[in-house]
């Protein structure tokens, strides 16, 4: 732990605005190492020993995995970003047993209303395979539910394709116009979902942090155009004037 918050004060010595916690398993942190250590006690570390660092995000996480303190850091600060985005894979119980996932759609779904009873402002994205190895329309179906019952907002949406050697290779597969369908009808729901969630901000004022060529994100992850093109790394009150069907459009408040 000591040696990323030392990195992050360097980071934040040379102006960085905001960093990202990443990994594979990021969710597993601490898990090597001696002591009590864990993903939310890493994230307590950074907001109380770099008190100049405006936002701390976190890329996909195992919810399952995710400890008492990150749920503690999401309550209790406004500077650990209100965004989460989980490795669900799927909605179904069975399809996640036979993925030899972690966690189930209840998990999933506890979790989501817990980490909204944290920080009600909070937002959800997933990844999510469609056409995985015998799912039925009913699991995927369940995985439509489950979409809606998290609330997800930023959804990636993945065909399954076979891999040579896995478990899942060697399992009946669905034919691909069937897997083609259901990944739209995904996209399809994560695309009304995401809108609804972009047009909300219509008229309000957000925290946007500038990347590139005008546009930057809000802390809830929603991107956005501010005119004028601030300079990257500048953060700006942008007042959302209306979405474009792909980002919000906004100028930068007096």
């Amino acid at each position: 732990a000591g040696d990323v918050v030392r990195h992050i004060l360097t980071l934040v010595d040379q102006g960085t605005r905001e960093v990202v916690l990443t990994g594979v398993d990021l969710t597993s942190y601490g898990s090597d190492l001696p002591g009590e250590m864990s993903l939310g006690r890493l994230v307590k570390h950074i907001l109380k020993l770099v008190p100049d660092l405006p936002r701390l995000r976190l890329s996909s996480i195992d919810h399952v995995e995710a400890d008492p303190h990150l749920l503690d850091c999401l309550a209790s600060s406004e500077r650990l970003m209100p965004h989460l985005h989980l490795s669900m894979q799927a909605g179904d119980n069975l399809v996640l047993k036979r993925m030899k996932r972690r966690h189930s759609r209840e998990d999933a779904i506890r979790f989501c209303q817990d980490a909204r009873t944290a920080r009600p402002d909070v937002v959800f994205g997933a990844d999510l395979i469609a056409g995985f190895p015998t799912e039925t329309d009913d699991m995927f179906r369940n995985t439509l539910a489950c979409i809606e019952a998290c609330g997800l907002t930023f959804i990636h949406v993945f065909p399954y394709s076979a891999r040579n050697g896995t478990p899942a290779a060697r399992m009946p597969q669905l034919p691909g116009g069937v897997i083609a369908d259901r990944a739209r009808t995904i996209r399809q729901l994560a695309a009304r979902r995401l809108e609804t969630f972009l047009k909300s901000h219509i008229g309000t004022t957000t925290e946007v942090l500038m990347e590139k060529n005008g546009i930057g994100r809000t802390r809830q992850f929603a991107e956005v155009a501010v005119e004028c093109s601030p300079p990257a790394g500048s953060v700006v009150h942008a007042h959302v004037r209306r979405y474009d069907g792909r980002r919000l459009q906004g100028e930068a408040a007096a």
